[in-house]
């Protein structure tokens, strides 16, 4: 795991140095430029990661709720003193310096989760410890939303997979991970007639079932809920997304071609990716790069620079560092000794799959730009320092997985 993480932020440092590349400060090591500052940023990642080794990997459990709540208190104190960037109140600005607290209370919340679940007295049949579970992870999420983040409060959406891994019914996964699909379509079709569709599923499955009266009571309260949902979402469409995201998801539905505003991002991105070809056009070659064609690439489109200048095999090539590192996490995950342990491997590789997944989707138009990074390669401060101790937290609990039980 260490050594895909030392590939994938060098690898990402020389692609930010490319992205924002200045023929008047050809340094690398120019701190005036962001490659300079990412810099400093992976030296100080590095200095995190000797800190988290020399720990005792018990403080990680011992104070998982203390961490969360400070996480808390954070975020709520952002709301209400944080820097406006882009339209969203998320950063703390400390001189020349900002940082995201939304990044780090992803691992304050996958610490919280992995001690709860490690309790001695936690049923999964419970449904207290599912409401718990809940509260847990919505609260962060809720005040990420009250700084205008979508993007940042949508991730924490990760955590179900951990909640499946650890007994959540298949139906109801199901029903979740449906829950998107069935927002896209009660945005682009009449909403009668999805509900008429829902009616007859919900018919079929019935006859298909034993045909039991608490079958037919689920059955009807999650259709009940569908159709709930359905017509909701006019609602949240207007009056819950920012106007700048109802845009791009009309683009990303085909209910508006504007390439030259909400589309323009997707739209270059396309551009530099296919322009890559099959071997790229070579380092610090891109035209679409060199130019500035596409917006936030050394953030959230750094993917752009990776499929331009280094082609399809490029691409490839990273997308399989990711998955080396998340099956990799997996696998080390299932041989720990500590529920805890073994809980919180699963956080650390649902969140960075959340990343990979919608970040890799939204340079290729396959998702709605929401403006997360990629992990380990995008520029900034908050997200490497963040991911790093998401990491690393997991990797000390590995070295000592004998020990702790």
């Amino acid at each position: 795991m260490t050594g895909i993480y030392l590939i994938l932020v060098i690898f990402g440092w020389f692609n930010i140095y490319a992205a924002v590349y200045d023929e008047g400060h050809t340094s690398i090591f120019d701190i005036s430029q962001r490659y300079g500052k990412q810099m400093i940023w992976i030296l100080a990642a590095f200095l995190l990661v000797l800190m988290i080794l020399l720990l005792n990997p018990k403080i990680f459990s011992q104070f998982a709720y203390l961490i969360y709540a400070v996480c808390l208190v954070v975020l709520v104190g952002v709301v209400f003193a944080g820097k406006e960037v882009s339209g969203s109140r998320s950063w703390f600005q400390i001189g020349g310096f900002a940082l995201q607290p939304a990044e780090f209370a992803k691992v304050g919340t996958a610490l919280a989760v992995s001690k709860y679940l490690s309790g001695q007295y936690i049923s999964m049949k419970d449904s207290k410890t599912w409401l718990s579970l809940a509260i847990i992870i919505a609260l962060p999420a809720i005040l990420i939303l009250l700084q205008k983040d979508t993007g940042s409060a949508l991730v924490f959406l990760a955590f179900v997979i951990v909640l499946y891994r650890v007994g959540l019914n298949g139906y109801l996964m199901l029903v979740l991970l449906l829950l998107p699909v069935l927002g896209i379509l009660a945005l682009v079709m009449n909403k009668l007639i999805l509900a008429g569709i829902l009616l007859g599923i919900a018919i079929i499955i019935f006859l298909y079932t034993k045909r039991r009266l608490h079958h037919l009571l689920i059955i009807a309260a999650i259709y009940l809920g569908s159709v709930g949902f359905i017509y909701s979402m006019d609602y949240g469409f207007n009056h819950v997304l920012r106007p700048h995201q109802q845009e791009r998801i009309s683009v990303l539905l085909g209910q508006k071609t504007d390439l030259k505003g909400a589309g323009y991002n997707v739209n270059q991105s396309l551009i530099a990716i296919g322009s890559g070809k099959l071997f790229g056009k070579g380092y610090l070659e891109g035209t679409q790069t060199k130019y500035n064609f596409v917006p936030e690439q050394s953030t959230d489109f750094i993917f752009c620079t990776v499929g331009e200048e280094w082609g399809f095999i490029g691409s490839l090539v990273v997308i399989s560092l990711y998955l080396w590192l998340l099956l990799r996490i997996i696998k080390v995950a299932e041989r720990q000794r500590s529920q805890f342990s073994k809980v919180y491997g699963y956080c650390v590789a649902s969140v960075l799959f959340f990343h990979v997944i919608i970040n890799i989707g939204m340079t290729l138009g396959l998702v709605p730009v929401i403006g997360i990074p990629l992990p380990f390669l995008s520029y900034g401060g908050s997200s490497l320092w963040a991911f790093t101790l998401l990491l690393f937290i997991f990797v000390r609990q590995d070295a000592f997985r004998y020990e702790l039980v």
